[in-house]
């Protein structure tokens, strides 16, 4: 072995504590990204992989009724390959608790096997054509405690028809299981998904012969052409009363899977990088201040005939041997873990088709990304060898010239400091560099804890915003098909109530020239008590008598502000597009809709006096008196919403733990290491201070209180790095289904700046050893070795 690499192994020994932390940070850096990085593609790839098995569809269309053999026309558009009718309604479901609400979505299955849409048998068998039994969806069974052989009883027009479970299945369609787009989160023991024969879901739900959707595969060489498709395939089913076309884009569950997939790739990136710019300014400081140290020594080295080049070298492969050590270990804990994460989320999203594989770009990557930022690092830091001469280096470095801080010119303060302070305000700001990287790294440590203290109380805003503030209703009750005013005398008998206002809520697109939006317009009273709207400035906006007003997030999607002109493509049959005003835009918080009065809605789109719904203040037992109205569809209560969220807000725990310990491993490093760098270079002046006779807790004293100052001046200038953070988490995490407000609570800076603290004293009381070991006679005696 070389004499320089005995030498270095001797480094590494004797810094081996900061060699540990920084190694420790590589090792995170490395593992988060090749893991998360796997994660992310073995999750997309056994999503695409069950697609294919399922033979998932490219489109979705919502009629009102169609025949069969209208869909079999379909296969006249050039590009389509198949196109398949199904029946689907969502209906109320018996279960033991009168009080509570379970609804299920029946959907037929083909006579044919092989269809688009295919589901995937788990356990169990076929139903093949008995009407009396049914095929249950996972998640639904597994919330639910079902077992195959178990009978469900759906409540269907005003009937109940038992069923016995025969298969327990997965979709395509539910990998993500959600109700609809207004559903704040996944509720798999209040909504489930039962599939059914096609003669039963036709016979009992009123479909003789007709279907009320269309599931269509294109085909592959023709997918870039999607758009235009669609636009022929509204054209020809028109005449059916299209509701809805949905593109596999935006089908709820594949949207939220690719939004999942989307935000790992991310995470992978951005943690990573944060990682390693810590651990190469660290590196590049801790460096500098070894190649000071051996100042005496490497001009040794120059006059054995070791050139620039060598010493570089020498210094570098230190910070390189981090990057390796690193390296190996984080790629031995990254496949482990990428395959647990993988499983997990397989798992909780309902994948029956696990695809593990190891993808050893990104190890290589990781490799390289490592080694890259370690070795730039070193050379940064070791940059000073250059300048040091044998001759020259043979002498003590001249010390540095000294001088009043700008503190002391101001006598009647400086005079009230007492004089271990005044040697902690003079250290600080004679190692201004030093001071600014330590205030840096708490503020980064400020920002990241923040992170998931604010994301733990994000959907709590939203709930509050949402249910709280913008809708105010106790019940939201929906049809199973539009009916007249008359409908709301009707609900008055059945159950008391305090308050009632109707409400028309029907699928249209929105355009905008080349832009186009497929939301729901909802139609209310003007004098609505139940929707209280704000514009993005917080200012009420009232609803216009005609007109519409659009959710903020509709309007940037679709690039119009108010005073502009939309075309509202009407699906309903004989009806035409309609040009309107946008009058207004609202803050919405969940789901994105577009809002009319309800009259002018009806006049201009629908038909006067039609409601689809209504809203309702009441202290009666709603859901269990709704329960058997058979033109009743749903009955949504904010008491619901607010459970399932509660239960939601357990698995936000773990999250929020992780990353908490994140923000804490880059406190505690970067504390760590900045501490023991001032302690090194400070052994002459510690040295002196033990000769006057300062005791050894004393200067450990002195030094907290110097990280102390630091720490605080971190918070402050942490609160602004957290706030920044937290909005770029927000703008990455907003979609078309959800608007994350920007809300932090004093209680969220409170508790960060707490956590911060905790950090950075759990790093001060590491280094305490490192004072109470120091050789003090040594660094009198000025001995280098």
């Amino acid at each position: 072995m070389k004499k320089l690499d005995v030498r270095l192994l001797r480094l590494i020994k004797n810094s081996k504590g900061q060699f540990i932390s920084i190694a420790v940070m590589v090792i995170l850096a490395l593992t988060i990204y090749v893991s998360f990085s796997m994660v992310a593609d073995n999750l997309n790839d056994s999503i695409f992989h069950y697609y294919d098995v399922t033979n998932f569809g490219d489109v979705f269309v919502e009629v009102v009724r169609i025949p069969k053999t209208a869909i079999d026309r379909l296969h006249s558009i050039e590009g389509i390959e198949a196109a398949q009718g199904r029946i689907s309604s969502d209906v109320p479901l018996r279960v033991e608790d009168p009080n509570e609400k379970v609804r299920v979505r029946v959907v037929s299955l083909p006579k044919e096997e092989g269809g688009i849409n295919s589901i995937y048998t788990i356990e169990g068998r076929e139903i093949k054509e008995n009407p009396k039994t049914t095929a249950v969806l996972q998640q639904f069974v597994d919330a639910r405690g079902m077992v195959l052989g178990d009978t469900i009883t759906p409540y269907i027009a005003g009937r109940e028809y038992p069923l016995d479970i025969v298969g327990i299945v997965g979709s395509p369609e539910y990998i993500y299981l959600m109700e609809n787009e207004e559903t704040l989160m996944p509720a798999a023991e209040k909504f489930g998904v039962i599939y059914v024969t096609e003669d039963f879901a036709q016979s009992t739900l009123g479909y003789q012969g007709s279907y009320n959707e269309v599931m269509i595969k294109i085909k592959d060489e023709y997918i870039h052409r999607i758009d235009s498709i669609v636009d022929e395939i509204e054209d020809q089913l028109d005449r059916y009363g299209v509701k809805r076309i949905i593109k596999r884009k935006d089908q709820l569950s594949h949207s939220m899977m690719m939004q999942e997939v989307e935000s790992l790739e991310a995470m992978s990136t951005a943690i990573t990088l944060l990682f390693l710019i810590s651990a190469a300014v660290i590196i590049n400081i801790m460096l500098s201040r070894i190649v000071k140290n051996d100042r005496m020594s490497i001009g040794v080295m120059k006059a054995l005939g070791y050139n620039n080049l060598n010493v570089m070298g020498h210094y570098t492969k230190f910070s390189l041997a981090m990057g390796i050590v690193g390296s190996i270990i984080g790629i031995i804990l990254s496949i482990p873990i990428s395959a647990a994460f993988t499983k997990m989320y397989i798992y909780y999203f309902n994948i029956p088709m696990f695809q593990m594989k190891i993808y050893y770009i990104y190890i290589v990557y990781g490799i390289l990304l490592t080694s890259v930022f370690c070795v730039v690092s070193g050379l940064i830091g070791a940059r000073s060898v250059l300048k040091i001469m044998p001759a020259d280096s043979m002498r003590p470095e001249a010390p540095r010239a000294g001088g009043r801080i700008w503190l002391e010119k101001i006598k009647f303060i400086w005079n009230q400091i007492s004089f271990s302070w005044k040697m902690v305000i003079r250290n600080i700001l004679r190692n201004k560099k030093r001071a600014a990287f330590l205030v840096f790294g708490i503020a980064l440590t400020f920002g990241i804890t923040m992170v998931p203290v604010f994301m733990s109380s994000v959907w709590n805003n939203i709930f509050m915003l949402q249910y709280g503030e913008f809708q105010t209703m106790d019940y939201n009750i929906d049809f199973a098909s539009p009916m007249n005013h008359n409908a709301l005398r009707e609900l008055s008998k059945i159950i008391e109530i305090d308050h009632i206002e109707p409400k028309a809520e029907v699928p249209f697109e929105l355009r905008n020239g080349w832009k186009k939006k497929a939301v729901s317009i909802i139609g209310i009273p003007r004098n609505t008590q139940f929707y209280h709207f704000k514009s993005p400035l917080g200012q009420p906006v009232n609803l216009p008598q005609n007109g519409i007003i659009l959710a903020e997030r509709l309007a940037d999607s679709l690039g119009v502000g108010i005073g502009d002109t939309i075309v509202i493509k009407n699906f309903m049959p004989d009806k035409k597009d309609q040009f309107i005003e946008v009058k207004g835009l609202v803050e919405q918080y969940l789901g994105t809709n577009a809002y009319m009065d309800i009259e002018a809605m009806n006049d201009l789109l629908g038909e006067k006096g039609v409601i689809t719904g209504a809203l309702v203040d009441s202290r009666d037992e709603v859901v269990p008196k709704l329960r058997d109205v058979k033109n009743i569809r749903q009955v949504q209560s904010v008491e619901d919403m607010k459970n399932s969220f509660l239960e939601f807000m357990d698995m936000m725990i773990y999250s929020v733990g992780v990353m908490m310990l994140f923000g804490g491993i880059l406190g505690f490093a970067i504390v760590y290491n900045v501490t023991i760098i001032s302690i090194s270079e400070r052994m002459m002046e510690f040295s002196s201070l033990r000769v006057l006779g300062f005791e050894k807790k004393e200067i450990y004293k002195m030094v907290s209180r110097e990280n102390g100052t630091m720490t605080l001046l971190g918070i402050l200038f942490g609160a602004p790095v957290g706030y920044g953070m937290c909005v770029g988490i927000v703008s990455a995490l907003s979609t078309d289904l959800y608007s994350i407000p920007i809300m932090i609570n004093p209680s969220s800076y409170i508790i960060t700046a707490l956590a911060t603290v905790l950090f950075v004293t759990i790093a001060q009381l590491a280094t305490i050893r490192k004072i109470y070991k120091l050789n003090f006679m040594d660094a009198l005696k000025n001995r280098i070795s």
